[in-house]
């Protein structure tokens, strides 16, 4: 099993973006939702099984309502990191540790 968490970075404004909502879904079915806390951090509680899935930021930029990052849990490594570094009109994202 593999558990996931996810951290939102403002790169405008030089601070982790706190309140952002996400969702985690895997074939169109949510399996949890939550929000960045005071760092912009979150973790989902749950071990996730082997398979395609995505964490959809409900982040409301100018452009952006929302970014989604699909990924792939093979099980190696036990621990998944999705960050994502946001901007105004852009954003990126990378397996974090």
């Amino acid at each position: 099993m593999t558990s996931l968490s996810t951290h939102v970075l403002d790169a405008e404004a030089g601070r982790p973006r706190v309140g952002v909502p996400v969702r985690l879904e895997r074939d169109g079915e949510v399996l949890a939702e939550g929000v960045t806390d005071d760092d912009g951090r979150l973790r989902f509680a749950r071990d996730l099984e082997p398979g395609a899935h995505r964490l959809v930021f409900a982040v409301d930029t100018p452009f952006y309502p929302e970014i989604t990052v699909a990924f792939r849990v093979t099980g190696d490594p036990p621990h998944l990191h999705v960050p994502i570094l946001l901007s105004p009109f852009a954003y990126t994202t990378y397996r974090g540790s």
